[in-house]
C-alpha cells in the first residue's frame, strides 16, 4: 500500500454493493418474464466504479452491458470474455477492428458504419453483431425513422454483421409522456415496416429508469436499459419502476477540517458572496469543487453533521468548503464526519437534492465526483 492509502480519508464515496445486487433483483422481479435487463455502466457506471459494479451486476443476473466506448467495454472484457456487452455510443474507424477482437455489438445508425463493420466482420471471418438504431425524435444517433427500412435491409444483405437487436432513445421520458409515446408508436411503426422482420432472438428495447412502460401487451419490446434505478436512483415518479423501493447505492462524505468563531459582518470565501448576519461558528471542510462539490452550489448547499442541516456559507473552493454550525446544538471538532449526499441519523440529502442545488442533475453529478475521491466498496461483510 502507498503512503497516501494509509492516511484517513478527507472526503470519500461509499459504494454499497449488497444494495445494488438487491435492487436488480427487485427491479427484475417488477418487470414481465419476458423482459431483459440491460445493464447501463457506462461513464464508469455512473461514477460508481466499473469493475466492481459490474462484476455485482453479472453475479445478479444482468443480461447485457451497455457502455459508451471500447474502452469501457475492453474493461469489461477484464471481468468476462463472453458477457454480451452493446456499445451505445459512435465507433470510431479505428475502433471497428476491435469489434471483433473483444467480440462487441455496436450501434449502428448509418449506411457508412454497416460498410465499415461489414469489412470488419468479413476480415475476421466472424460476423459483428449490430443493434440497429431508429431515430424517432431524439436527433442524436439513430437513422432517421423514415430512412430505417432501407438500412435494416443493408445490414440484413451484409455476410459480415448480424443483426442483434434493434432500439430507440426516448427524448423526454421524464416530463412528456404524450411525445414519448409518440416516439413508442413511431417505433413500432417503424418495425412493422420492415419486409420479414423477425424480433426472435433480438433485443428490441425503447425503454429506460425513466420512461418504462413495457407490457405484455406490447410484446415485441423484450428488453430495458436499467442506469440511475439500479443505482437506487428514480429519475421519474411516474414511471412503471416508480413503485419498485430501491436503496440508494451512493453516499457522499467529508470531514471537518477545522472549527472557528466569526463576529457578525465578516465576509466569507472568495468575493465575500455571504457576510455573516450575527456572530458565528463555522466550519471549514476537507472537500471542495476539487472533489465534487459543485462551485454552483455556494450559498445554496446544505450538509449534515451530527445529524443537523448546516448551510454552505459562501463560495465552495477547490479543496474547502465553509459551512455554518451556529445553529447545531452538540460539540463539533475537527475530524468530525460529514454527509454531502446520504444519510446520518434520522437526516438524509438525496443526490437530487444535492445535484438541484447547482441547478445540475443526478446523472452529471454522480460523474463530477472527481479521480481524488476514494470509493469504498461496502459488502455485506463490511468495507
Amino acid at each position: 500500500m502507498s503512503a497516501s492509502g494509509q492516511l484517513p480519508r478527507r472526503c470519500w464515496v461509499e459504494i454499497d454493493l449488497a444494495a445494488l445486487e438487491r435492487n436488480l433483483k427487485l427491479i427484475r422481479a417488477s418487470l414481465p418474464a419476458q423482459i431483459k435487463y440491460v445493464a447501463v455502466v457506462k461513464a464508469d457506471a455512473y461514477g460508481h466504479g466499473l469493475p466492481q459494479v459490474a462484476a455485482r451486476l453479472m453475479h445478479a443476473g444482468a443480461d447485457l452491458f451497455a457502455v459508451a466506448s471500447v474502452a469501457e467495454a475492453m474493461d469489461l472484457r477484464e471481468l468476462s470474455s463472453d458477457w454480451p456487452i452493446l456499445l451505445l455510443s459512435p465507433v470510431l474507424p479505428e475502433e471497428a477492428r476491435y469489434l471483433a477482437e473483444y467480440d462487441l455489438a455496436a450501434t449502428v445508425s448509418s449506411a457508412e458504419e454497416v460498410q465499415r463493420f461489414d469489412a470488419v466482420g468479413r476480415s475476421a471471418g466472424k460476423p459483428i453483431a449490430v443493434h440497429l438504431k431508429i431515430d424517432t425524435g431524439m436527433g442524436r444517433l439513430g437513422v432517421w425513422h423514415t430512412e430505417a427500412g432501407e438500412l435494416f435491409a443493408q445490414i440484413t444483405a451484409a455476410k459480415g454483421v448480424k443483426l442483434a437487436g434493434v432500439f430507440t432513445h426516448f427524448s423526454s421520458a421524464d416530463d412528456d409522456p404524450i411525445f414519448t409515446e409518440e416516439q413508442r408508436r413511431i417505433f413500432l411503426q417503424t418495425l412493422k415496416s420492415f419486409p420479414g422482420f423477425n424480433p426472435e432472438g433480438l433485443f428490441i428495447h425503447a425503454d429506460n429508469s425513466a420512461g418504462l412502460e413495457t407490457t405484455p401487451g406490447r410484446s415485441v419490446f423484450n428488453a430495458v436499459r436499467v442506469g440511475l434505478l439500479q443505482f437506487g436512483i428514480l429519475p421519474h415518479p411516474h414511471s412503471l419502476l416508480a413503485r419498485v423501493h430501491t436503496e440508494p447505492v451512493f453516499s457522499f462524505h467529508t470531514r471537518v477540517g477545522l472549527v472557528k468563531k466569526l463576529p457578525a459582518g465578516t465576509g466569507i470565501s472568495y468575493g465575500r458572496t455571504h457576510r455573516l448576519q450575527r456572530d458565528s461558528t463555522v466550519a471549514i471542510l476537507t472537500a471542495g469543487y476539487g472533489d465534487g462539490i459543485a462551485r454552483a452550489s455556494s450559498n445554496r448547499a446544505q450538509v449534515l453533521i451530527q445529524g443537523h442541516r448546516c448551510p454552505v456559507l459562501g463560495r465552495v473552493t477547490m479543496d474547502q468548503t465553509i459551512i455554518d454550525l451556529s445553529d447545531v446544538p452538540e460539540i463539533v471538532r475537527a475530524g468530525d464526519p460529514v454527509v454531502l449526499v446520504g444519510k446520518q441519523g434520522a437526516a438524509e440529502i438525496t443526490i437530487t437534492e444535492f445535484s438541484a442545488w447547482s441547478d445540475s442533475i443526478s446523472w452529471e453529478t454522480l460523474c463530477s465526483v472527481t479521480k481524488r475521491v476514494p470509493r469504498v466498496y461496502r459488502t455485506p461483510l463490511g468495507i
